[in-house]
């Protein structure tokens, strides 16, 4: 109910119980009175017969409020029951996050140019002392001054090798057969099929299965990474390990850093052998190679240098899954969304820096003449 309190004022009297189950109460009579012939300025509210309340009589009052904001109308809410204020208080703390460097709709372009590459200097700011913090934590890790778990430490090179071993065969065994079926095809016609085991051989060991275990790991285990460290920090165990003492890069990272860095090189080469067998398996079905002479071409085409390569590409591209989708992970929101967000930006991160190492790689091979 609302009633005249001065001339220029409404009380509104809350009488009652005011809860969910019942409706929520319209604020049609509250609007009625700051819109009628007489001038309010104020309104304030009487809680002397207020019974039992919930989120229900929250959600009016805020309404009220906001009709008030929106009619120039001062809302007095030191009549409410202390709890009753509480509550309002901590409804209007949580707002929607805002990204100071995003520019508004109507910016201009040098506005716009200018906040862009603030933006980009803060995150390469970010993401720099986020690597060098992280190679601290491995420096501890090596020397035996970081502080882990090993049965997690364990628990993490499962994951990151055992675990992926089935996708990473299926994917390999079938790049093996589709590189060997395009070779063949055309191979044939120059009578050159037995060539097709070179194609495959190096194509596996040189590009091919370093790259594929990588993309698969990224979208595998580099997901997950970034998924456990943003769940920790929405439910803020992040923050009880800095309270406890216990350094997150240390406890967190730097394992999951290790464990797929030394897990990456023995995926690589079990992925090169199954995509070689694949690709025997086409010349064998389709041109008519022996076995044995299939393998002894294969041995002919590789060398130490060829597999060289591919494991260097390896460690590289197994610190280049790791560290994104920890970084991400470690700059996840506070809120559910972010956490798929950043699942989402490690992945695509972590695949955008791996061509552009295979392709870094490409130029420095070609210049050292590998």
């Amino acid at each position: 109910m609302v009633r005249q309190a001065e001339l220029d004022g409404a009380l509104i009297v809350l009488a009652g119980e005011w809860k969910t189950r019942s409706g929520l109460t319209d604020v049609a009579a509250v609007r009625d009175a700051l819109g009628g012939k007489n001038i309010v300025k104020q309104v304030s509210f009487d809680t002397a017969e207020l019974g039992e309340w919930n989120s229900g009589l929250i959600v009016f009052l805020l309404n009220c409020e906001s009709l008030c904001r929106r009619e120039d109308v001062v809302c007095d809410r030191r009549s409410l029951p202390r709890g009753v204020q509480r509550l309002m208080e901590l409804s209007e703390a949580v707002s929607a996050p805002t990204d100071l460097h995003s520019a508004p709709s109507n910016a201009g372009f040098v506005d716009r140019a200018g906040l862009t590459w603030l933006s980009l200097a803060s995150a390469t700011r970010e993401n720099v002392r986020f690597i060098g913090e992280c190679a601290i934590a491995i420096g501890n890790l090596m020397r035996g001054r970081a502080t882990f778990r090993r049965g997690d430490a364990f628990a993490l090179v499962q994951h990151c090798g055992a675990d992926a071993l089935g996708i990473v065969a299926l994917i390999a065994f079938l790049m093996g057969l589709i590189m060997a079926f395009v070779g063949a095809v055309q191979l044939a016609r120059f009578g050159a099929s037995i060539y097709v085991a070179d194609m495959v051989a190096i194509a596996m060991v040189r590009e091919m299965g370093c790259m594929m275990t990588a993309i698969i790991l990224c979208g595998r285990t580099g997901a997950t990474f970034a998924a456990q460290l943003g769940t920790m920090k929405v439910n803020q165990e992040l923050d009880a390990f800095a309270t406890l003492g216990i350094a997150p890069m240390d406890f967190l990272v730097a394992p999951r850093v290790m464990a797929l860095f030394l897990m990456m090189p023995l995926l690589t080469v079990f992925a090169d052998l199954v995509g070689i067998v694949g690709g025997s398996l086409v010349a064998m079905s389709m041109l008519d190679l022996s076995a044995l002479g299939y393998w002894q071409q294969t041995l002919r085409a590789l060398d130490l240098m060829q597999f060289s390569t591919g494991l260097i590409k390896s460690l590289v591209f197994g610190l280049i899954v790791a560290v994104t989708a920890c970084l991400r992970g470690m700059q996840c929101g506070r809120n559910a969304e972010a956490v798929g967000r950043a699942t989402t930006s490690a992945v695509v991160t972590g695949i955008t820096w791996i061509i552009i190492a295979d392709a870094a790689f490409a130029v420095i091979f070609d210049a050292l003449n590998i």
